[in-house]
């Protein structure tokens, strides 16, 4: 970044493009030797490399990778993620709604002063989401990106880096 903010890049204080898609380098990236770690930072298995032949089209490619161990293990790192929590938010919405209607009398309980029941519950509704938001983040940055990125880079390197 260039005088985002009045400072060239190489000066002290000067802003960084932290991003995983844009900072690593692609010459070698994906080459497999003897020595390639077969498990990531968390000791989880690392699945095998996408085999594709360097010189095919698009959508075999495509294909290819979607078929792929390390795919399908992205996936159901995102599914067993999302579905529970879904599930759990989901409910908890329909809880308080259904209370609200339901049970207004209990809604109307007082807690503290002009705060009832409901409006805890209310402001509840806003401290799950942020909470859910924030823990959907930390799940999607430890578990999945960096097998995402070698999927994206494999990807990448097979089609030569073309697209349509």
């Amino acid at each position: 970044m260039d005088k985002q903010d009045g400072r060239s890049v190489g000066e002290p204080g000067a802003l960084r493009l932290d991003d995983p898609w844009y900072d690593t380098l692609a010459s070698g990236w994906g080459e497999l030797d003897d020595a390639a770690e077969t498990t990531d930072r968390w000791g989880e298995a690392q699945p095998p490399p996408v085999p594709v032949p360097r010189s095919a089209p698009h959508d075999e490619v495509y294909l290819a990778v979607q078929r792929s161990a390390a795919f399908q293990e992205v996936r159901r790192r995102y599914r067993r993620f999302v579905l529970p929590g879904t599930v759990v938010f989901l409910v908890w919405y329909l809880a308080y709604v259904i209370a609200a209607t339901a049970a207004p009398g209990l809604m109307a309980h007082r807690v503290a002063g002009a705060l009832n029941i409901a409006m805890l519950a209310g402001l509840g509704q806003f401290a799950t989401t942020f909470l859910l938001t924030w823990a959907y983040a930390r799940h999607a940055r430890l578990r999945r990106d960096s097998a995402a990125l070698d999927i994206r880079w494999e990807t990448q390197e097979l089609t030569g880096g073309n697209t349509r």
